[in-house]
């Protein structure tokens, strides 16, 4: 039984760490969102504080058409933020213009009235109103506001309704009024814009609508909520054309933007959580919709609580399946850990026959050793080393055998843990204890405390005669003598015969080529030839087996 063996008990629980690879981009990107939702409240009260200030005005305005303006800004603060506010302050303008005998305004704002009737779901009060709008009185940017809502309205229904027959009639009217709406708002109007690229989209001129979006892009201020709405259609080009990068990127650019901005109409965000549930990030995803679903609560809008419902259903089936399966591998450690205690058991009792040989051996030799002392020495010399191997063996041996009694109690206590709360239905509390990493960084610094007592109570004199290989600058200074550092732990593991770069890796945490560059740094800092370094450093402390 080599030492390199050893390693893989140790190491068998690593199988059950789970991880996975991505941009660095996209992975920053997701980390600001994590910090924005974690902050939003501070992006809230910027924009309660620019409201505090508009209502303040509002109070103080001098005439009904100061009056008006400021109630429009209001509509305009609420719009993505509180739903009903936003209607309020609409009605108000509506009731101004009537004061003011301004019928261009009043029907304006029923126009805008309705586009947010339907964007909340309420399609048969989108229809009312707009039906109570004189399209006559309407100048030309007016009536392309009109057009919009009217499109709006028809597509959603067409989009909603299970009668083909009236998904055709609504989506006949959408196209009518969409194309009005192209004809009639200014060139790069934002709702045009929109009109025109999800045009170019369902007709597949992806080139075309990228195109465009180029062009939308240059016009918005980066961060802000139109950029929010942009990046968003930008999302959806790349996914028309399978580029995963690029469109995770822009959803999450999209996303960070209406978090920045204070926005509970958060359309991209569910979008995201949906992303990362369907690529596995389940921990994210949950967190995201959540956050959404309190935004669509505080925005008022039903019909993006309707979408957010199945896929809150979807994430709580996961969790159950994630469950069965963690406990399905639970059992499997379980025997894992058995089997290979049964193994150190029968490799101990192995070892010391072999030791009892050896004295046997030893003592045969003793009653020779006047006739052949060239021999003797030599196997005396053969004998120290065995010696040598026996005691790391064992010593390595009985506090694996330790760990591993105490990693059986824990995985069954956690086990019971478990039990006990999937009995009760606690899901989020077992969310909350599966999805830390502070378990496996525990057991890991445990580790490595028993590997560092190990080797020092094996080779105490080890550091000292390292240094004695390097440079006086370059010697190494730990900070606790009782715990190795990275550096000193590599070439103890080299010391114990386990040189294999890619082996070392795994049992520290560290990619093969980090390894690699700590290896290639201190042999760059020796005071002796750097291609015996290793060889030296493992004959640090052969004399030290009949020390003990």
């Amino acid at each position: 039984m080599n030492n390199k063996s050893l390693l893989i008990p140790l190491l068998c629980f690593l199988i059950f760490v789970p991880g996975y690879a991505r941009d660095e981009r996209i992975d920053s990107l997701l980390q600001r969102i994590d910090q924005g939702i974690d902050n939003i409240q501070q992006y809230v009260d910027i924009r309660e504080q620019r409201i505090i200030e508009l209502k303040g005005q509002y109070a103080e305005a001098p005439d009904d058409r100061r009056r008006y303006d400021i109630a429009f800004g209001l509509y305009e603060e609420y719009k993505p933020y509180v739903n009903d506010s936003a209607v309020f302050y609409l009605n108000k303008c509506i009731a101004l213009a009537y004061r003011m005998k301004d019928t261009l305004r009043v029907n304006e704002c029923r126009a805008w009235l309705a586009l947010r009737c339907s964007n909340t779901g309420m399609y048969d009060e989108a229809l009312t109103v707009l039906g109570n709008i004189n399209e006559s009185a309407l100048d030309e940017w007016g009536r392309g506001i009109y057009y919009y809502a009217r499109a709006h309205v028809y597509g959603e229904l067409a989009y909603y309704t299970r009668l083909p027959d009236m998904r055709r009639e609504y989506d006949s009217h959408a196209q009518h009024y969409r194309q009005l709406a192209l004809q009639t708002l200014p060139k790069y109007n934002n709702n045009r814009l929109q009109i025109l690229e999800q045009k170019l989209q369902a007709d597949k001129k992806f080139k075309e609508s990228m195109a465009l979006n180029d062009e939308w892009l240059k016009r918005v201020e980066k961060g802000s909520h139109p950029y929010a709405l942009v990046a968003m259609y930008r999302y959806l080009e790349y996914k028309n054309v399978n580029d995963t990068l690029q469109m995770m990127r822009w959803l999450a650019e999209s996303v960070l933007a209406d978090v920045t901005n204070g926005v509970m109409d958060q359309g991209s965000m569910w979008e995201m959580a949906n992303q990362l549930f369907l690529t596995g990030d389940v921990d994210r995803a949950y967190k995201y919709i959540g956050f959404t679903s309190d935004c669509a609560a505080r925005f008022g809008s039903r019909q993006r609580l309707s979408q957010i419902s199945p896929l809150l259903s979807d994430i709580a089936h996961r969790y159950k399946t994630e469950n069965a399966e963690y406990n399905r591998r639970l059992r499997l450690t379980l025997v894992i850990i058995s089997v290979m205690t049964l193994l150190l058991l029968a490799s101990l009792l192995y070892v010391n026959r072999q030791r009892r040989r050896l004295a046997e051996a030893r003592d045969d030799l003793s009653r020779t050793n006047g006739m052949l002392s060239g021999l003797n020495d030599r196997l005396r010399e053969s004998n120290r080393q065995l010696q040598d191997a026996n005691r790391v063996k064992e010593e390595y041996v009985g506090r694996f055998m330790r760990l591993c009694s105490s990693y059986v109690d824990r995985l069954d206590d956690f086990r019971r843990k478990v039990g006990r709360m999937l009995k009760n239905r606690q899901l989020e509390e077992i969310h909350d204890l599966t999805r830390s990493s502070q378990y496996k960084d525990q057991e890991l610094d445990e580790l490595y405390a028993n590997f560092d007592s190990a080797f020092l109570h094996l080779f105490p004199n080890f550091v000292d005669a390292f240094n004695e290989l390097l440079k006086p600058e370059e010697r190494v200074l730990l900070d606790d003598k009782l715990r190795l550092n990275t550096t000193v732990r590599i070439f103890a593991l080299i010391r114990l015969g386990i040189d294999d770069s890619s082996k070392i890796a795994d049992f520290l945490h560290y990619s093969v080529n980090t390894i690699y560059n700590y290896r290639a740094r201190v042999k760059n800092a020796s005071l002796v030839d750097r291609d015996t370094f290793e060889e030296r450093v493992k004959n640090i402390g052969t004399g030290e087996a009949g020390s003990r």
